[in-house]
């Protein structure tokens, strides 16, 4: 009864397993979808919150536990929130079909998004339409992740669709002057973007 309950929760699309493998054994963790993405996505939340079983598996549908000796083989650790995260943010998340394309279509949006608002037709100098960056990607067959980061998919895709559609990022240049009773609060915002700085007395 209890393994029928396990394969039952698995097939719930809200609810997956996720798996690592070290040295070709497999470890698994049962954890709800959504909350699994997201940890992994921003490293911030609390792994109790994102498992729903507690234990390490080795076989989560079968229900073969992992022992205490296995795991501090591998892991050099017993402890299961430890671990968890582990498996959780360097293992695979099994997301259910219905959900990576729902994940994928969204991040779709994102990169056609961040293309429209960074880059220009360089024969104009004008912006590219959403809509047509989006059928440039179509034809260019443009494969979307929909775990990694928008920006970075988004400058691959970029050089793809080059081919079909001119497109560059947009680049411009601006001075900012920070009265010095701001400086220490703004300089870190500011400091990843300054080809040159100068200070002031």
């Amino acid at each position: 009864m209890e393994r029928m309950e396990r394969k039952n929760l698995v097939d719930n699309k809200a609810q997956t397993i996720a798996r690592i493998k070290i040295k070709g054994t497999a470890f698994e963790v049962f954890v709800d979808t959504q909350k699994a993405m997201d940890f992994k996505k921003t490293k911030k939340g609390n792994i109790d919150q994102v498992l729903l079983f507690d234990g390490i598996f080795r076989d989560y549908k079968k229900g073969i536990r992992a022992g205490k000796d296995e795991l501090e083989n591998y892991f050099e650790t017993d402890d299961h929130s430890e671990i968890a995260k582990r498996i959780v943010m360097d293992g695979e998340i099994l997301i259910p079909l219905e959900l990576r394309a729902k994940a994928r279509e969204d991040k779709e949006k994102q990169i056609v998004e961040w293309l429209a608002k960074s880059c220009i037709n360089p024969q104009n100098g004008l912006p590219h339409p959403p809509a047509r960056i989006k059928s440039a990607m179509d034809e260019a067959g443009a494969k979307i992740d929909e775990v990694k980061p928008a920006e970075s998919q988004a400058i691959q895709i970029m050089k793809l669709i080059n081919k079909i559609l001119p497109i560059k990022i947009e680049v411009k240049k601006i001075a900012i002057k920070i009265p010095a009773t701001n400086a220490a609060k703004t300089y870190g915002i500011v400091k990843d973007f300054l080809v040159k700085e100068e200070w002031l007395s």
